[in-house]
């Protein structure tokens, strides 16, 4: 796993080559000071993450993470800062953390685990992808089709399970697998995520939060919720036939508006 680290005061860049090579298995390929000079280096060289401060010269780290955002092939992107007023950001940019500084060494050496977990799940789904014949997308395809309405399992859960979402809890950001997601609802202008690890708080709306999510598997149950349908255990009858739906794990009810009852229904073979 290669690597570049963009910072600007050469102490912190030592301390973090210095922690890498301790905690983990990754190369440090160079480490830059300017913004456009890590642009220079990207359009020639490809590293599988990027430790970015946000406050560099030139092109400042959110500009450049907006950049290597659209590149066809990303690479993981950690922001290293001492500000946490950009952790929203960093989420809104998908990056895989948001490191404080200073910089802590058992936080630090926690990310590059799970960084390296990442990369060989990411890589080993490639491969996978890669070798797969018709036949093994035939097959896919028919299994996606089938429903098991008493284990209410979604069509692509075999993709779902490999799909991950971030999610913002402080000043970390929470990679998360989304079959771990339980249902989220809208509250004002944020959204509130419900997991097997706790509650999050979203600044997004849940439009946004849904389109994010595995279409296959959440459903939008209502105006205010999204619902993972693989998480559900019980479907209650309520009032104007709609129902309440009760999940895995939790007490919290989730319910289904009238206006979704009969896509719900098809979808949950009722």
């Amino acid at each position: 796993m290669r690597a570049l680290i963009v910072e600007d005061e050469i102490p912190a860049s030592e301390e973090l080559n210095y922690l890498i090579q301790e905690h983990s298995h990754i190369e440090v390929v160079d480490c830059l000071e300017d913004g456009l000079d890590v642009l220079k280096f990207l359009q020639e060289q490809e590293v599988d993450v990027i430790f970015l401060d946000i406050n560099i010269p030139s092109l400042d780290g959110m500009m450049l993470a907006h950049h290597i955002g659209k590149f066809a092939s990303k690479p993981y992107i950690v922001f290293t800062t001492a500000y946490k007023e950009h952790a929203a950001e960093a989420f809104e940019l998908e990056a895989f953390d948001y490191i404080l500084k200073p910089y802590d060494e058992k936080r630090i050496a926690a990310m590059l685990n799970k960084l390296e977990t990442a990369f060989k799940r990411d890589h080993e789904q490639v491969e996978r992808e890669r070798g797969s014949d018709d036949g093994q997308a035939h097959h896919t395809a028919q299994a996606n089709d089938e429903w098991s309405v008493s284990g209410m399992q979604a069509r692509g859960s075999n993709d779902q399970t490999e799909r991950r979402i971030n999610l913002l809890r402080n000043d970390n950001i929470i990679v998360t697998d989304t079959a771990d997601i339980y249902y989220a609802e809208a509250q004002e202008k944020v959204t509130k995520v419900y997991t097997k690890n706790g509650e999050f708080t979203m600044p997004v709306s849940i439009s946004d939060f849904h389109g994010r999510l595995p279409q296959e598997t959440f459903f939008r149950c209502h105006r205010s919720y999204v619902v993972n349908l693989s998480q559900i255990r019980e479907i209650v009858p309520w009032f104007n036939n709609t129902y309440l739906l009760r999940l895995r794990d939790l007490e919290a009810e989730v319910p289904v508006s009238r206006g979704k009852v009969k896509e719900f229904r098809q979808l949950m073979r009722i």
